[in-house]
């Protein structure tokens, strides 16, 4: 009984097991069928449709911005040097880098003492000078009386000769007397000439003695300038730089001490390229007083300062090219002679231009033009200028006021179909300000922030702080402090 169950046990399950593999194999036949059946079938082609941004060509007048680095250098610098061989007894007090100097401060005084012995001897000899001219000129006016008296003599004898002579023709006096009378009368005249001889000699005397105090007066003003130059002193008021002078140390003439560099006095030399420079001209040739702005990167930060272009090298220079233009800081706090900066000068203003992005042109000047359908089709416009992100273009006037496509990648093309996606700003994109006015508590709580950051270099710190103080305060500066930490660390 238990052989004949399990039989059929076993029967039952084979035959659901054919079942099921009968099953499979339908279902196997008839998935094949559909799949082929679906390949017989004609495929429907979906076009695809890409997402480009695009703005729209107005053309306008625009000021392009020339970009050049510079170094700044300064403007009035005075050399300290030695005028004689001396040593040095005395510096005035902080004499050292980065000292604060007034005009007319005594900076360095050397050993006086052989200036004053010789201004000493010259004064001995100019006294005796004095009475050397003293003396000429009471024997001047002795011979000038000397003269006049022999010429007094003379005239007397003159008369007494023309006497005689009248007494001889009335038959008076004899021949011998008039002889007499004139012989003493031409003795009279020979007197009065030497007489006059010696006058000469006197005014002669007098001249020299006068020319020999004129030389020692000349003499006595070189030795008080020698003696006024062993003080060496500032003719303006500036920063000490490059001090080699100590104490005690002996000095050679014409040897330099420091120099004084006026802080309030630079401006920045840059060079240009030639056709860069011709585009700072105006009709006569001449360089145009272009506004410029000068900006110095301190780690992310920037002081700013408004410039104006001043003139330009005379020469090109050996091994050099372009032109080196300078431009004066308008505001020079926080600068100083060395710094590497960027100057930027605003060129005369270009007519019929559209400000686009760089992106949107080609090397060639290919741009892509939304037509109907939002479909593109290639154009070409002129390239006027590339500043950076952006490019200036002349275009053809079909395409004034049509949209371009901003950012070109190459997915993009003529024929191809996108999804415009239109920006709210115009394609002369207006520049955003640099420097933005600053509210008395908002400079203030900013001034405290600075202050109280114990992380910041105090080099930073203090360039900073400059920029801060000013009227006008660069829109990044803000923009980074107003960052939570504000700057830390500098």
């Amino acid at each position: 009984m238990r052989f004949l169950t399990r039989s059929l046990v076993a029967v039952f399950l084979g035959a659901m097991a054919l079942g099921l593999l009968a099953l499979a194999g339908g279902m196997v036949r008839d998935t094949l069928a559909e799949r082929a059946a679906q390949e017989d079938r004609p495929r429907t082609v979906r076009e695809r449709v890409f997402t480009a941004r695009v703005l729209t060509i107005q053309p306008g007048e625009v000021s392009p911005i020339l970009s050049a680095f510079g170094e700044v250098v300064s403007r009035r610098t005075l050399e300290l040097r030695a005028t004689s061989s001396g040593r040095i007894i005395e510096l005035a007090e902080g004499f050292e880098n980065g000292a604060t100097v007034e005009a007319g401060q005594v900076l360095i005084r050397l050993n006086p003492a052989d200036a004053q012995a010789a201004l000493s001897l010259v004064g001995i000899d100019l006294a005796r000078a004095q009475a050397e001219l003293e003396d000429a000129e009471r024997a001047l006016e002795l011979s000038r009386l000397d003269r006049a008296e022999a010429a007094a003599q003379a005239e007397l004898r003159q008369r007494a000769f023309e006497r005689r002579q009248s007494l001889t023709e009335r038959g008076v006096a004899t021949e011998a007397t008039v002889e007499e009378a004139e012989l003493a009368f031409a003795a009279a005249r020979a007197a009065v000439i030497a007489r006059m001889q010696a006058e000469a000699q006197a005014e002669a005397r007098f001249a020299q003695a006068q020319t020999s105090l004129d030389r020692q007066r000349i003499n006595l003003a070189e030795a008080e300038r020698r003696v006024a130059e062993t003080e060496i002193s500032a003719t303006f008021g500036g920063v000490l730089s490059e001090t080699s002078a100590v104490a005690g140390g002996h000095v050679s003439t014409n040897e330099r001490l420091a120099q004084v560099i006026d802080p309030e006095s630079l401006e920045v030399a840059f060079r240009l390229s030639t056709a860069q420079y011709l585009r700072l001209l105006d009709p006569q040739g001449a360089l145009i007083a272009a506004p410029a702005q000068i900006a110095l990167e301190l780690g992310g930060l920037e002081i700013t300062s408004p410039g104006t272009l001043s003139r330009a090298s005379p020469s090109v220079g050996e091994g050099q090219s372009g032109r080196l233009v300078y431009a004066v800081i308008d505001a020079p706090r926080g600068f100083r002679p060395g710094d590497f900066v960027t100057v930027r000068t605003e060129e005369p203003a270009l007519h019929d231009v559209a400000r686009v992005p760089a992106a949107a042109v080609e090397a060639g000047g290919g741009v892509l033009v939304l037509a109907e359908d939002d479909r593109l089709e290639a154009a070409t416009v002129e390239v006027v200028r590339r500043q950076g992100d952006s490019v200036l273009i002349r275009v053809p006037p079909a395409l004034v006021g049509r949209e371009i496509v901003a950012a070109r990648n190459p997915l993009l093309g003529a024929g191809i179909k996108v999804r415009p996606q239109r920006a709210e700003a115009a394609a002369i994109i207006p520049p955003t300000p640099d420097l933005v006015p600053l509210a008395p508590e908002q400079r203030a709580e900013l001034i405290a922030r600075v202050e109280a950051n114990n992380r910041m270099p105090a080099e930073v710190k203090t360039r900073i702080l400059a920029q801060l103080s000013q009227d006008l305060v660069p829109a990044r500066l803000l923009e980074r402090l107003s960052q939570p930490g504000g700057r830390q660390g500098g």
